[in-house]
């Protein structure tokens, strides 16, 4: 892939502002302008930021309907109702889940949990998950991460005395579903003070919420934030606010005394002897417990997560990881396959959007395929395949472009549609796919913006080798959690050279491993540039180029610190 490096540097406000706060925080310069950059202005904010407090989260009350459905909790407490915990089959909606799950079974003996069947039921309420409500005796239904658009549904399980608890976070309609309580921060009359709680957290807030009200002690509920961490991780949502403070605590927990079904995945991933990031939860844990969902059932995932006996819940977790290697080959498969059908697409270069549909491919892997061809074409991308009449599709976004909105200008092509603004879950008949290829395609070209055509690869400071010391790596991991709005920095050095031991590595040879030398100093310091081999040829001519890249701990050699490079661009 092609970047476009964007480096700017620091005003003299900023710089003033990170000299102070570098010194404040016994950090290196340039981790002062990452500091300041991120709004923080005094030590009080520095505190925040490096250690967050649980007794800083927001009073739950102050979300919209939380005062109703904590009333409902509790008559259904009082008159011994049936409750149970119903969500959606990726891994927000299966932590979520768990989450409720093994904290109201605490208190509620008649207690059920539901997870749809993604190819029988599809996304959100089903009919059919209301019908087993109703013939075993549920009395109130609390739905996780899904349900704001389930008006017709809910409205089904209303006419047989059933009641709903909504816990969403996608973006609703200005109809909504007549249900006791919607918990959602990004409701129109939204008045908590944060709105990017992932599904996972709106039903940490219900739960907080409801010891609250019982006199229940935190610290009960917090034994669960493990879960809160990997569903935060897993769906991609800003780590900031609300999420860094149980993102922090949840990632402690995870690595101290972690929930026996997590236990159980993180030694079938073989992480069990080092300290997990999120970086972990999403490319091994998360995938382990979408795999689920995608090949066989969310509901496995769902009793993994709930779990206390260890060997059981080993002997799910590795039949969880059998699922998961079963969807990598689907994956890589159906990724080939789009890829060569984008590439035969007229005109494609002058294409803003793109949408692919093949009858053949797997629903439970359209999504990541999405992905994978939104990283390589950087484009919006649709995925489609076809059953019954229907299409079926995940919508997947670049950088700054909103492909909810995409999708929405469509909607009366559709039959059903959700998610937020990098992500979006739809479906339509099969005869509207034509029409919907030609006006998603025009909404992208009207409304993207030339910046959002091209990857990007925002510079957060320029270092040079005798920077990068262990203790600097130290430093840098203080910020972490990383992802949305607290982003993993990104550093370039300029003109440096090979020492002459670099080589091409992996089993296809498309990686090369480094060993590099700049101009400053005598340094030699260790790199990886995966799927980056066809610069090696250029770098082997011992002439200068620029890094970008990541600092990160050496694995293989504990104590010392490597560079995972981005990107590699040849000095002129």
């Amino acid at each position: 892939m092609q970047y476009k490096w964007n480096y700017n540097e620091p005003s003299p406000e900023t710089a003033v502002a990170a000299k102070r706060l570098a010194e404040a925080a016994g950090v290196h310069p340039v981790l002062g302008r990452l500091l300041a950059e991120r709004g923080i202005t005094d030590e009080a904010a520095l505190r925040r930021f490096f250690r967050p407090q649980l007794s800083e989260l927001h009073d739950p009350f102050l979300m919209d309907d939380m005062a109703a459905a904590v009333g409902r909790l509790n008559q259904a407490l009082a008159r011994r109702e049936r409750l149970l915990i119903y969500g959606d089959y990726d891994v927000d909606g299966c932590t979520a889940v768990a989450l409720v799950y093994k904290f109201l079974a605490q208190y509620f003996p008649d207690i059920d949990s539901y997870i749809p069947d993604r190819y029988e039921e599809g996304y959100g309420i089903s009919r059919k998950g209301v019908d087993y409500a109703y013939e075993t005796g549920v009395k109130l239904i609390i739905v996780l991460d899904c349900g704001i658009k389930a008006v017709e549904e809910i409205a089904y399980a209303k006419a047989l005395g059933i009641d709903f608890i909504i816990c969403d976070h996608h973006v609703p309609d200005e109809l909504l579903p007549d249900a006791v309580a919607i918990l959602n921060p990004k409701r129109r009359d939204n008045h908590y003070p944060f709105e990017h709680l992932s599904g996972c957290g709106v039903g940490f807030k219900l739960m907080q919420a409801f010891a609250i009200s019982n006199g229940i002690e935190f610290n009960r509920l917090a034994e669960l934030l493990d879960l809160c961490a990997v569903s935060i991780a897993s769906d991609i949502v800003p780590i900031m606010g609300e999420n860094r403070i149980l993102a922090w605590h949840g990632l402690r927990r995870l690595n101290s005394n972690p929930s026996t079904g997590l236990q159980a995945i993180v030694e079938v991933c073989g992480m069990g002897e080092r300290e997990l990031t999120l970086n972990d939860i999403i490319f091994r844990i998360g995938p382990r417990i979408n795999a689920s969902g995608r090949v066989q059932s969310g509901k496995e995932a769902v009793r993994l997560l709930v779990e206390d006996d260890y060997a059981e819940a080993l002997e799910l977790a590795s039949r969880i990881n059998l699922y998961n290697e079963a969807r990598k080959n689907l994956d890589r498969q159906m990724t080939e396959q789009a890829v060569e059908s984008v590439k035969q697409m007229p005109g494609l270069e002058d294409r803003r959007g793109i949408v692919v549909c093949n009858r053949e491919w797997h629903k439970g892997i359209i999504g990541i395929v999405a992905s994978r061809l939104t990283e390589q074409f950087y484009r919006p991308v649709v995925v489609l395949t076809e059953s019954e009449g229907i299409a079926t599709g995940s919508a997947r976004s670049v950088s700054g472009f909103d492909v909810y909105k995409a999708v929405q200008s469509c909607e009366d092509l559709l039959t059903n549609f959700g998610g937020h603004t990098y992500a979006a879950g739809l479906s339509m008949k099969v005869e509207h796919v034509a029409e919907f290829t030609r006006r998603f395609e025009e909404y992208v070209g009207e409304h993207i913006l030339s910046e959002q055509t091209q990857a990007a690869l925002d510079i957060d400071g320029m270092l040079e080798f005798q920077d990068i010391t262990f203790d600097f790596y130290k430093q840098l991991r203080r910020f972490a959690p990383f992802g949305p709005q607290n982003e993993r920095p990104v550093f370039c050095t300029k003109r440096v050279y090979d020492y002459g031991t670099s080589k091409v590595v992996g089993r296809g040879q498309e990686h090369i491993k480094l060993e590099l030398v700049d101009e400053g100093s005598s340094v030699v310091m260790n790199g990886i540039a995966f799927g980056q081999s066809s610069q090696a040829r250029y770098i082997k001519t011992k002439r200068a180029f620029d890094i970008c890249y990541t600092v990160e701990e050496n694995t293989h050699k504990r104590g010392e610190v490597q560079l995972q490079i981005i990107d590699i661009r040849p000095c002129e």
